[in-house]
């Protein structure tokens, strides 16, 4: 029997009742909530295309275990290549214009997948995709922070995250629809086709509707390319995102393929499931500002992501595919709960005129070891080695959290300190003026 970590049951503890619940995500201003709702349709799109890339291209459009780790990994390098000259750029001339050419690039890349089975082309289209992904991750979050401001930045990224996770779970549901299309005479690859196609357009359409959100502020006459102020903050922050996304990137993009090849299960039954680890994840992340009101941004993420850590290694020894599922799904929203608290650790560290540079910075520094690593999880899954892309995961995770906790307990936010100042202040009226004696 599986032991449940006590904080699993404190984590419980901590849940208010409902109106003091959504008291944290009162006050949120307008045009932050605008930023988060139109994030959810493009994040449908996501959430399909990272439950089912890694199944589509060899099962459906038939490339190889190898070859479909080379588009996963030529994402992530478009990615990197792009995120800090994107960065810079968002910085200096607008972070909204980043959001319109991103979901433009990520939703044509979608129903490009679904147009060819010619492996150039694919890669085409993963060098588009990498371009979507790098342009709205180096936008989105400065643009929420700078729209949130510092009192409500942390319930304004748990909320993005919540409904990022309810569209996630709806992307991985979806592709259980294909079972239905082809009710209608259509083919398996056909409905796979039909489906890619469809939310491509879904998310396509989107894309106009982000100039609604005003433009935040710029800075053109910035002379410096590099983020100098907020070089140390990010510095330790890479150290420890760097071992979270190579644990991670061994696994998590590719768990429809880790299904089939451990339970011989196929993505009509993997994406559902993974759909429903996104909505339950989604169910708890409105505790994230709780949780950080109550043991501080740092000690709430090293707690939430130790706890996950362990579900995580039980996963590969799991005897059937119900329990694998039931361990793997506490484990992504045990470990997502922390995201939003991440989000808003560094975004409040850095200076405000260098989040686009930071956020390019940081999404380059995931997404090019996290990418390497996934095309070494194919490879190891694809050698019958399934069980070893968990135990070295568990390994880096370990460290990485350690390493977390060290370089960041002492991290004090521009609202922590204003609080204390505040409470500074109180405190000296209360006692009144010094009286000479």
């Amino acid at each position: 029997m599986v032991k449940v970590p006590s904080f699993v049951f404190i984590l419980i503890g901590t849940l208010p009742g409902g109106a003091r619940l959504f008291s944290e995500y009162k006050g949120i201003p307008s045009q932050a909530r605008l930023l988060i709702y139109l994030s959810f349709i493009p994040n449908i799109a996501i959430g399909f295309i990272y439950t089912d890339l890694s199944f589509f291209l060899p099962k459906i459009q038939g490339l190889t275990p190898s070859a479909t780790g080379i588009a996963l990994f030529i994402m992530g390098v478009t990615l990197v290549a792009e995120s800090i000259p994107f960065g810079i750029v968002a910085d200096r001339y607008g972070r909204r214009k980043m959001l319109f050419l991103g979901n433009l690039c990520a939703s044509l890349s979608l129903i490009g997948f679904a147009l060819t089975t010619n492996f150039g082309l694919i890669l085409i289209f993963a060098i588009l995709e990498g371009t979507g992904e790098a342009a709205y991750a180096v936008s989105v979050g400065a643009l929420l922070a700078e729209k949130a401001g510092d009192t409500k930045r942390t319930s304004a990224f748990s909320l993005l995250a919540f409904l990022g996770w309810v569209a996630g779970a709806i992307g991985g549901f979806i592709i259980s629809s294909v079972l239905a299309l082809q009710t209608f005479g259509l083919d398996a690859r056909q409905a796979h086709l039909v489906l890619y196609a469809a939310v491509g357009l879904l998310s396509l359409s989107i894309t106009p509707l982000f100039f609604l959100v005003k433009e935040g502020t710029t800075t053109a006459k910035r002379k410096e390319i590099l983020p100098r102020k907020s070089s140390r903050v990010l510095k330790r922050f890479i150290v420890y995102s760097v071992m979270i996304a190579v644990g991670a990137g061994l696994f998590v993009p590719i768990m429809a393929n880790w299904f089939a090849a451990a339970y011989g299960v196929s993505d009509a039954v993997s994406g559902p499931v993974l759909g429903l680890t996104n909505l339950l994840t989604a169910g708890v992340v409105f505790l994230s500002p709780r949780l950080a009101a109550r043991f501080g941004l740092v000690k709430a993420t090293v707690l939430t992501q130790a706890s996950s850590t362990l579900f995580m290694a039980l996963v590969p020894s799991s005897p059937t595919f119900t329990i694998a599922a039931s361990l793997y799904l506490v484990r992504v929203f045990l470990m997502n709960l922390s995201n939003p608290l991440t989000q808003s650790l560094i975004m409040g560290l850095v200076s405000p005129d260098e989040r686009g540079m930071a956020s390019g910075i940081t999404a380059s520094t995931w997404r090019l070891p996290n990418s390497l690593s996934s095309y070494v999880g194919l490879v190891l899954i694809g050698g019958g080695f399934i069980s070893l892309p968990f135990y070295i995961a568990t390994v880096l995770y370990v460290i990485g959290i350690s390493l977390y906790w060290f370089m960041f307990k002492d991290a004090r936010l521009p609202e922590e300190l204003h609080d204390a100042a505040q409470a500074a202040i109180q405190s000296s009226s209360r006692e009144g003026p010094e009286v000479e004696r």
